[in-house]
């Protein structure tokens, strides 16, 4: 009896104790998203959007409403300065919009550089936005690739893609790398960076995954690997730190998503005052075909 009594009056001490709680999130002004790259032997590409708020609801209309028109966009090389202006590119079932130079004015339009510097200036939504990134000479050398093969559990093979890299002697190196499969687009590694932290000065051999979609679910039993018969190429970058750092912290976020005991991450970006980065790369190529 005793026991019944105390479970009672728990129970009543818990019930006068509920309350239904309702937070009601502030709202968060749209900031300007900026993705630009700037690649050695090509012209640069500006993708500007504005950001959503977290919980909004995320379909092709809102991603179409978001992208950034109409804005002054400007990249210069501290001697010439070209125009980038918006132009759409249809993919077949999204219409996307990019500033890319205007080849109207051919005089004025330039290709990156090895071991150039290069400002981008943007006016958008009546602000003013500047960045700066370079074209770094390649501190990282890709040397070679190879692949070899995994037994998977189910009797199947896949192959694993492998690279050496040597590191030139001078400290802080930082690069990026993306792989396509049977010239199918470039995609990036989960974790797509390196530096020489720990290798300064040194030849290494190490593993690579293969490109993802991070839009697609993964399996993550064969994702990092290719199968047998397909022609591989891997785009190995040189980037800054600043353009090393914005990707990290991207890869990290990404890798750490629903995981609850991770820390929030900050992205580090390098347009002040904006989202996004500005990011001059690089770009080395190798091809290898993985025999059956």
């Amino acid at each position: 009896m005793r026991n019944t009594l105390f479970l009672i009056l728990v129970t009543l001490i818990f019930s006068a104790c509920e309350k239904d709680i309702s937070v009601n999130l502030p709202g968060k002004e749209p900031q300007l998203v900026v993705e630009g790259r700037f690649e050695n032997g090509n012209y640069p590409i500006v993708i500007l959007t504005h950001s959503l708020n977290y919980f909004a609801a995320i379909d092709q209309a809102t991603l179409q409403n978001s992208f950034v028109h109409n804005a002054v966009v400007t990249v210069t090389d501290g001697t010439k300065t070209m125009n980038l202006v918006e132009q759409s590119i249809d993919t077949g079932g999204m219409k996307l919009f990019a500033y890319i130079p205007d080849v109207s004015q051919p005089a004025n339009n330039f290709t990156g550089k090895v071991a150039g510097t290069y400002t981008l200036n943007i006016n958008a939504d009546n602000k003013a936005y500047k960045s700066v990134t370079t074209i770094p000479t390649p501190g990282l050398k890709l040397d070679s690739i190879w692949w070899s093969l995994v037994k998977l559990d189910n009797d199947s093979s896949m192959a694993r893609l492998w690279v050496r890299v040597t590191d030139s002697p001078i400290f802080g190196n930082y690069g990026r790398y993306f792989t396509s499969r049977n010239n199918e687009p470039f995609l990036p590694g989960l974790t797509s960076i390196v530096n020489d932290q720990l290798v300064n000065g040194t030849t290494f051999e190490i593993p690579v995954d293969a490109g993802v979609n991070k839009n697609e679910r993964l399996d993550l039993a064969t994702y990092a690997f290719f199968n047998l018969g397909d022609t591989v190429t891997m785009k190995f970058c040189n980037i800054d730190k600043a353009t090393w750092d914005f990707w990290r912290t991207v890869d990290f976020a990404y890798n750490s998503n629903g995981n609850p005991f991770s820390s929030p991450t900050k992205i580090l970006g390098n347009v002040p005052g904006a989202l996004g980065y500005w990011g001059g790369y690089t770009v080395t190529y190798k091809t290898i075909i993985i025999s059956k």
